[in-house]
Formats: structure tokens, C-alpha cells, sequence
């Protein structure tokens, strides 16, 4: 079998006219040149080179260059395209870990103009950060600050939230009473309304009403479901309300209050520092907001 080196060689060697020139541009051996020439000339019955002080072409040799040059330019262009393919700066890749809503809300739409492989996982802060503390992740979205030991927390994000609900719900009288500010006729409203909640403790219904009405709120949810989409699709087809952050409460719904004073939330970045690079912390950083 011919060796695709021997044509290389040939190429090289008629090109610059001599061995040692050739040698130079395929970062090889004269003695190599000489014998990848020889064993070629072998191998076509042919002599392709006179030697002369200085190695000239014979009448096969320049025909027999016409027919290799075209299909080796080729190939060197398929080799130069690949290997500067490789050498393209590699996308880090990245575990990423934050709650399924906050992808769906924010982050999906974005996920094709980050610089980084990304492999999701969901679920709730605390067990993400088990996750990143363990190893498993890299970056966590956090929806609270957390004392695991040798993790770093920065705010990436300011999220409010709102009551919400079908935009057929009649809030005349509700309206009125935050307009006159009559606070205790206000909450009595929102009290006789059914209400469906992200969890069985009512952790968000509970800060928005002790940041309102200084107080917990006295609230059995018709419906608990631990997925705050789920909650808002379904309050599409009924008049229940919800508590939920005013970014995910689209055009289909209405933010019934927003209450007295802004009831937020801080969002953080958390990471190991021993595990990330700086660069990675400023990409993931832009990301996520």
C-alpha cells in the first residue's frame, strides 16, 4: 500500500526543488525525504526526479504532480479546517442546579448564548446546595442564603411578589378598600377567596402577609402543588389566587396587589471557590440574572 506520507514528500521535494528544503517544511529528517522519494519512485515504476546538484523534475514527475497536487491541496485544507477546529478554546462544561420554575421563567430563553455546556438539575435550594457542597454541582441559584460551610452566596437577582389571579375575579371591592386604605376590610377579602399554595406551610403566603398585614394569615389552601407553573396554568381555569413572583405572571393573568410595601426576595449565586475558576463565576454571574 502506498503510504500517503510518500506524496507528501514528492509534493514538498518538487515545490522547493530540494531535499533538505523539504525536510524543513515537513519538520523531518533529510535521510526521511530521500527514502520517502525512493520507496514512491519504487512504488510507480518511474523515476520523478533527475539528480542533479540541484533535483529537477522529469517528464513523468511533472505529470504525475499535475495528478496528486489537486487532491493533496484538498486533503491539507480538510487537515488545517479540523485541527483549528480542535484548537478552538473548549466550552467549559457546567452543573447547574436552581429551582424548575426559575429556568422556565428566566433562564430557558437564554441558554443558547452562554459560552458553556450547561447540565441542568431542579429542585428545592436546600437539597441543591447539598448537591454543591457534595460536589455534584457546580453553580447553585439559590433562593436563600445558607450557612454550608465553604460555599460563597452572591445576588444575582431581586424577585417581588404579587397576589394573583384570573383576570375575571371581581376585585371592585377589594380595590376599593386598599384605595381608602381600610387594611383590616382588605385582608377579610382576600381571606374569603380560595387559594391555592406552593407548599403545605405556607412559607411565601406567610412573609407577604406579615410584611402587610404583621400577622400570620389564616388560610387553608384549597390545593397545595409544588410547582408554581402548574399553579399559574391552573389558575387560568378557576378564581383562586396565589402568591408568585411578578415575573412569572404573564398576560393571561393579573396581578391583583402587589401589597403595601414590595414584599422581595434575594437570589444568589452560590459556588465552591476551590472548584470554580473567576472566569466561570463571571459567565455564570451574567447568566443567571
Amino acid at each position: 500500500m502506498v503510504n500517503l506520507e510518500w506524496y507528501r514528500t514528492f509534493k514538498a521535494v518538487y515545490e522547493t526543488g530540494s531535499l533538505t528544503a523539504a525536510a524543513k517544511a515537513l519538520f523531518i529528517s533529510q535521510p526521511n525525504v530521500s527514502q520517502h522519494l525512493s520507496s514512491l519512485e519504487a512504488n510507480v515504476g518511474k523515476p520523478l526526479f533527475e539528480r542533479k546538484p540541484k533535483l529537477v523534475p522529469t517528464d513523468y514527475g511533472k505529470l504525475f504532480y499535475t495528478q496528486v497536487v489537486g487532491p493533496l491541496e484538498k486533503l491539507e485544507k480538510v487537515e488545517a479546517s479540523f485541527n483549528a477546529a480542535c484548537l478552538k478554546k473548549q466550552l467549559p462544561v457546567i452543573r447547574l442546579g436552581c429551582v424548575q420554575e426559575y429556568f422556565q421563567s428566566v433562564l430557558a430563553e437564554k441558554i443558547t448564548t452562554i459560552d458553556a455546556h450547561l447540565i441542568l438539575s431542579f429542585g428545592r435550594t436546600k437539597e441543591l446546595l447539598s448537591k454543591l457542597q457534595r460536589g455534584s454541582l457546580d453553580f447553585v441559584v439559590a433562593t436563600k442564603m445558607s450557612d454550608f460551610k465553604g460555599l460563597a452566596f452572591e445576588p444575582v437577582r431581586q424577585e417581588t411578589f404579587v397576589i394573583a389571579g384570573n383576570k375575571t375575579i371581581d376585585t371592585t371591592a377589594f380595590d376599593i378598600y386598599v384605595s381608602k386604605q381600610e387594611w383590616e376590610n382588605a385582608e377579610t377579602w382576600l381571606l374569603s377567596q380560595p387559594w391555592i399554595a406552593y407548599t403545605t406551610d405556607l412559607a411565601i403566603v406567610r412573609r407577604f402577609w406579615q410584611k402587610n398585614f404583621y400577622k400570620r394569615p389564616v388560610i387553608t389552601p384549597y390545593c397545595v402543588i409544588p410547582d408554581m407553573n402548574i399553579i399559574l396554568k391552573s389558575l387560568k381555569h378557576c378564581t383562586a389566587l396565589t402568591i408568585a413572583t411578578d415575573y412569572m405572571v404573564d398576560d393571561d393573568l393579573k396581578i391583583i396587589w402587589a401589597g403595601m410595601e414590595k414584599t422581595e426576595n434575594t437570589l444568589y449565586l452560590a459556588y465552591d471557590q476551590t472548584r470554580v475558576t473567576s472566569d466561570q463565576v463571571k459567565l455564570m454571574k451574567h447568566f443567571c440574572r
